[in-house]
C-alpha cells in the first residue's frame, strides 16, 4: 500500500533526510521518498497507517515539520463535521513575516517565533462544499439541498464558519473595548494631577487613588493585553526576541515598579514621591501602552485582510454548482460531482464550471478576471474555456477536461497562495538587522537609563526610569519584518489579476534586474496557430502524394506545425497511409517508415541528418516564402526530396508595441528560433529587433543563455514549447506562455496566462512597482528606528527641552507597523 502526504516546513535537503528518516522509524512503514522541490512524501507501508501516527512522529521530533493529506485528497475523504470543520479552520496558517520560510500551520494561532497572528491561506474548498442544514435542527447537515428528516423543514444553505481572521478581528476588537474601557479612567485619575487643587484627593487621598488604578489595571493586563506577555515570555525562552520582548518588558516593568511603588514605598529615593510621600505610580503609562498596542494590532489585523484580496476576489469566481448532461437530461449538480469527460451545459452570464473545450454551439467569454483583458473573446466548437471564466449571451456545451486543483483558477490560486508565503531575496536584509535590534535596543535602553540617572536633570531617576521605557516601547522590529511580505503578497495578487502568474518573491525581484529578454519565435511573437499556404512538389511526385505521406508522418506528431499539416490534409479529404517505427527528432523533423520506405519531414537539417540533397533552385524556391516569414518543411522518401509545405504563422498584434516597450525601458530583446535565417530575418526586421539567431536547437537556446549571463547579462527568457524548457529553467527568470506546454510552465518563474508579450510588460512593471515600494517600506521603517529610538532616549532634550512619552511612543509604534502595510495595499491601485 502506498500513499503520498503534504510536508510543510522542510527548506534544504538536510530536511528532507531527516523527515525521511524519521518517517521510516514509524512501525509498519517499508519504504519513505520525500521530494523537497514539491514538499510531498511518498510512503509505503504494510497496511493502511492512520495520518495521526505520522503527525505524532513529527510531533515528538520536535514539531518543526508537519504532514497532511494533499488538498484534492481532503476534498474527497470522509466529509467534515461542522464541529470539525471549526476544530481544523478553513486552511493553512502561516506567519506574514515568513520567520520559518514557508513552513505552515494546521490551525490558527500566533508565531512561535515573532508572535504575531497567523494568517490564513485561501483556498476553493469552503466554495466547493456548500451544505444544508435545518433551521430547527442544526446538527442536520446534507450535501444537497431537501426536507429534514426530523420535522420536515427545507433546508437552508449552512452558513459558512468565519475566517481565522474574521475571528482575530473579532476577537481583538472585542479585546479593545474592554481595555480601552479600563484604561479611561485610569487615564484621567493620572491626569488629574496636573490641576493645582486636585478634586479628586477631596474625595480620596492619592494612595488610595493608586489602588483605584491598580484594581483597574488587572482586566487589562491580565485578560485584554495578557497576550502580549506571554508572546514576550515564549520569545525570551525560546530567544526569538521580537517586537513583544520590548512590549513586555516595557510595559511589565512600569506596572510592577507602580505596585512595588504601592505596597513598600519606603525602599525608593525621595525622587520618584510625590509631596503626599506616596510613590509615583505608572499604572496609566503602562495601560495606555498597552491598549495603543492593541489598536495597533488591531489595524494591522483588518489590514492583512485586505493583503490578500486578490485572492479572495478569484475565490468568488468559482461557481458551486452546474448543469450536467445525464442521458439527455439537465440535472444541477454540485462541482465537485463533475467528472472527466461530462458534459456541461454553460447558459448565458453563467460562470464556467471547469476547464474544458466547447462542443457544441458558440459564444463571447469574458476572460478578464484572469487575463486582465477587458474584451471578450468569440469562442466556438472546439475551442478551450476556463473555470471562473463568464458566458456571453448564448448557451452552449462543454467537455471537462480539467476538474478541482487542476483546472486553471485552481492553479492560479495555489499559486499565489505559495508565491505569497515564498521570502525576495532583499527580505534577508529586513532578517539580518531584525536579529540584532532587539537586543541592541535593550542595551541603548539600559544605556539611557544609566546615563540620565547619572548626568539627568532632578528628578534624575524618574527621567532615567520613563526615557528607558520610551526607548523599549517604540522600537519596532515588526515594521522591518512586515516590509518586503506584505509587499510581495499584495502585488502577487495584483499579477494575478491581471493574467501575471508569479511563482515566487524571488522572480518579482530579478524581473526588476534583467536587462536582456531572449524570445522564441512561435507561439510566442506569433499566434502559435499555424496554416498551411502551400503543398510543393519535385522530381516525380505530384503535390496530392506529397500532401498524402506529409499528413501521414505528422498524424503520431503533437508539433504545431505537424497539426496544421494534419488539419489542411483533412479538409482536402487526404487517406492515411499506415506508418511505423515513428520517430521524433529534436530541433530538425520527424522520420518514419511507410509502405516500406524511409520518409523524413523537417528542415534543411532533417534533411541533412537522413542524407537527402536538397539542389540550388529547391531551396530557392523555399527562400521565396523563408524571406516573407514562412517556415518550409522538406519531405524526403529513401533520401531523395519529394516536395516540401509552406506553413504561416501571424504574429501576435500585441508582440511589435510590446518589443518596443521594452526597448524604451533598457531591455535588449533578442529572438531565438529554430527556424531557417530568412523566416527569422523578415520575423525580425518587421519587429525591428536588433539581435536574432535562427536554426537553434535546445541546447543552442541553453548555450546562448548561458554566454549571455557569463558576460554580464541578467537574462529573461520567453518561451511556450518543450525546446523551451531548459532554456528557461537557466535563465534568471523564466517567463512560459500560459498558451504553452505543461513542461515549459513547470520549467519557469513566471507564466502569462493570456501568452502574449504584452504580459511581459506587465510582469516588468509589477516588478518595478513592487521593488519600489519595498524599498519605500525597509526606508519607511529604517529611519523610524533610527530616528525613533534616539528621540525617545532624549538626545533633544539638551537642546530643545523634547522628551517623548512612552505612551506617545507607544502610538507612534503601533502605526509604523499598520503604515507599512498601508503603503502595501496602494499596489492593489496600480494599473499594470
Amino acid at each position: 500500500m502506498k500513499h503520498t502526504y503534504q510536508i510543510n516546513g522542510m527548506t534544504c535537503n538536510g530536511c528532507r533526510n531527516h523527515v525521511e528518516e524519521t518517517l521510516s522509524k514509524v512501525k509498519g512503514v517499508i519504504k519513505v521518498s520525500v521530494n523537497l522541490e514539491k514538499g510531498e512524501a511518498t510512503i509505503e507501508m504494510e497496511s493502511h497507517i492512520p495520518l495521526e501516527t505520522f503527525q505524532n512522529a513529527l510531533q515528538e521530533d520536535g514539531g518543526r515539520y508537519s504532514i497532511h493529506m494533499p488538498r484534492e485528497q481532503e476534498r474527497t475523504s470522509v466529509p467534515k463535521t461542522k464541529n470539525q470543520a471549526k476544530a481544523n479552520g478553513n486552511g493553512l496558517f502561516y506567519c506574514p513575516m515568513h520567520c520559518e520560510g514557508e513552513k505552515t500551520y494546521d490551525k490558527p494561532g500566533e508565531c512561535p517565533v515573532c508572535g504575531m497572528d497567523l494568517i490564513e491561506e485561501q483556498n476553493l474548498s469552503e466554495v466547493s462544499n456548500e451544505q444544508w442544514t435545518c433551521p430547527m435542527h442544526q446538527d442536520i447537515i446534507k450535501d444537497q439541498p431537501g426536507s429534514c428528516p426530523i420535522c420536515g423543514m427545507d433546508l437552508v444553505p449552512l452558513r459558512p464558519e468565519p475566517s481565522a481572521e474574521e475571528k482575530t478581528y473579532s476577537t481583538l476588537l472585542f479585546k479593545f473595548w474592554i481595555a480601552a474601557a479600563f484604561t479611561l479612567p485610569i487615564f484621567l485619575i493620572a491626569m488629574s494631577d496636573m490641576f493645582t487643587n486636585n478634586p479628586l484627593y477631596e474625595v480620596m487621598t492619592q494612595h488610595r487613588w493608586n489602588w483605584v488604578q491598580f484594581v483597574l489595571s488587572l482586566p487589562v493586563v491580565f485578560y485584554a493585553t495578557w497576550m502580549f506577555f506571554e508572546r514576550a515570555y515564549r520569545s525570551i525562552k525560546t530567544w526569538n526576541l521580537n517586537m513583544f520582548t520590548l512590549i513586555g518588558i516595557g510595559a511589565g516593568v512600569a506596572w510592577l515598579f507602580s505596585i512595588i511603588g504601592m505596597l513598600f514605598p519606603a525602599i525608593f529615593p525621595e525622587e520618584f514621591k510625590t509631596e503626599s510621600n506616596a510613590v509615583h505610580v505608572y499604572f496609566e503609562a503602562a495601560t495606555v501602552i498597552l491598549t495603543l498596542v492593541l489598536l495597533g494590532q488591531l489595524l494591522e489585523a483588518r489590514a492583512h485582510s485586505k493583503t490578500n484580496s486578490a485572492v479572495k476576489e478569484l475565490l468568488k469566481l468559482a461557481p458551486n454548482k452546474a448543469i450536467k448532461l445525464v442521458d439527455g437530461e439537465e440535472v444541477e449538480v454540485r462541482i465537485d460531482d463533475i467528472a472527466l469527460n461530462d458534459i456541461i451545459k454553460v447558459k448565458p452570464g453563467d460562470k464556467i464550471p471547469v476547464d474544458g473545450s466547447i462542443t457544441e454551439g458558440e459564444t463571447s467569454i469574458d476572460e478578464s478576471m484572469i487575463t486582465g483583458e477587458p474584451i471578450p473573446v468569440q469562442k466556438s466548437v472546439g475551442d478551450q474555456v476556463s473555470s471562473g471564466t463568464i458566458n456571453g449571451n448564448q448557451s452552449f456545451l462543454m467537455k471537462a477536461e480539467k476538474i478541482g486543483s487542476d483546472t486553471l483558477l485552481s492553479q492560479i490560486i495555489q499559486m499565489v497562495n505559495k508565491a505569497s508565503k515564498s521570502r525576495a531575496p532583499i527580505q534577508n536584509l529586513a532578517d539580518k538587522v531584525s536579529r540584532y535590534f532587539v537586543p541592541l535596543v535593550v542595551i541603548i535602553s539600559i544605556i539611557t537609563f544609566m546615563v540620565w540617572s547619572i548626568w539627568g536633570p532632578e528628578p534624575a531617576y524618574v527621567y532615567a526610569f520613563v526615557n528607558a521605557i520610551a526607548v523599549l516601547i517604540i522600537a519596532c522590529p515588526c515594521a522591518l519584518g512586515l516590509a518586503t511580505p506584505m509587499s510581495v503578497m499584495v502585488g502577487v495578487g495584483k499579477g494575478a489579476q491581471n493574467g501575471v502568474l508569479i511563482k515566487n518573491a524571488e522572480a518579482l525581484e530579478k524581473m526588476d534586474q534583467i536587462n536582456t529578454l531572449i524570445v522564441d519565435k512561435t507561439g510566442t511573437i506569433t499566434e502559435g496557430k499555424p496554416r498551411v499556404i502551400k503543398v510543393g512538389a519535385f522530381g516525380g511526385f505530384n503535390e496530392e502524394d506529397v500532401l498524402q505521406y506529409m499528413v501521414s508522418v505528422n498524424v503520431n506528431s503533437e508539433h504545431p506545425l505537424a497539426e496544421a499539416t494534419v488539419t489542411y490534409g483533412k479538409a482536402h479529404q487526404v487517406d492515411l497511409l499506415k506508418s511505423k517505427n515513428f520517430k521524433a527528432v529534436t530541433g530538425k523533423g520527424v522520420e518514419t517508415e511507410i509502405n516500406g520506405n524511409k520518409v523524413a519531414l523537417g528542415n534543411p537539417k532533417m534533411m541533412d541528418f537522413v542524407g537527402a540533397e536538397r539542389t540550388s533552385e529547391m531551396d530557392e524556391e523555399a527562400k521565396t516564402y523563408q524571406q516573407q516569414g514562412k517556415t518550409v518543411s522538406f519531405l524526403a522518401i529513401d533520401k531523395q526530396v519529394a516536395g516540401y509545405v509552406v506553413i504561416g504563422d501571424n504574429l501576435k498584434e500585441t508582440s511589435a508595441k510590446a518589443i518596443q516597450e521594452l526597448q524604451r525601458k533598457g531591455i535588449d530583446v533578442v529572438m531565438l528560433t529554430g527556424d531557417n535565417y530568412e523566416t527569422a530575418q523578415a520575423i525580425a526586421s518587421e519587429l525591428k529587433l536588433a539581435d536574432f539567431k535562427a536554426g537553434m536547437l535546445p541546447e543552442d537556446k541553453l548555450k546562448a543563455v548561458e554566454k549571455l549571463q557569463d558576460s554580464g547579462k541578467v537574462v529573461a527568457m520567453a518561451g511556450d514549447g518543450i525546446n523551451d524548457a531548459p532554456a528557461l529553467a537557466k535563465s534568471d527568470v523564466g517567463i512560459a506562455m500560459g498558451t504553452g506546454t505543461d513542461v515549459a510552465i513547470e520549467s519557469a518563474m513566471i507564466t502569462l496566462v493570456k501568452g502574449d508579450l504584452n504580459g511581459i510588460v506587465k510582469a516588468r512593471n509589477l516588478s518595478d512597482a513592487v521593488m519600489k515600494n519595498i524599498k519605500q517600506n525597509l526606508f519607511f521603517a529604517l529611519i523610524y528606528n533610527t530616528l525613533g529610538v534616539p528621540i525617545a532616549a532624549g538626545v533633544l532634550f539638551p537642546v530643545f527641552g523634547i522628551l517623548l512619552s512612552p505612551m506617545i511612543a507607544a502610538l507612534a509604534m503601533s502605526f509604523s507597523s499598520v503604515s507599512v502595510i498601508s503603503n502595501a495595499l496602494r499596489l492593489r491601485r496600480l494599473n499594470l
